[in-house]
């Protein structure tokens, strides 16, 4: 199962692996208490991007799409977090935006799950 869940409010639990997706940590927490089991950056969508869609609902379906083009890039960290998923049951992606409906953990969750 591939979850998403906010930085912010996360709390660790045995049997779920914790990976943040967001290309910039959390403002305001520190490291070790997040829980967190790795960090993927790479898997963040581009400043670019990030810039662009600045979390404007109107802006989502685009941001979609053009998240998913930049993933082609990334198919080998995609099949990581699957391998993941397998061996520990449950991978959460965090993310630090306040929008829990449209953000990259979301679209990426949607890309992750879609192709099963």
């Amino acid at each position: 199962m591939i979850s998403v869940a906010r930085a912010y409010d996360y709390k660790p639990a045995p049997g779920k692996f914790a990976i943040l997706v967001d290309r910039l940590w959390p403002r305001g927490l520190r490291k070790e208490d997040l829980g967190l089991d790795l960090w993927l950056k790479d898997i963040a969508p581009s400043h670019e991007l990030r810039k662009w869609f600045a979390h404007d609902p109107a802006k989502w379906d685009h941001f979609r799409k053009r998240y998913r083009e930049e993933l082609t890039a990334h198919a080998d960290v995609l099949q990581q977090i699957r391998q993941l998923e397998k061996e520990h049951g449950e991978v959460v992606l965090l993310y630090a935006a306040r929008d829990a409906k449209r953000n990259n953990a979301v679209a990426l969750r949607e890309i992750l799950t879609a192709r099963r």
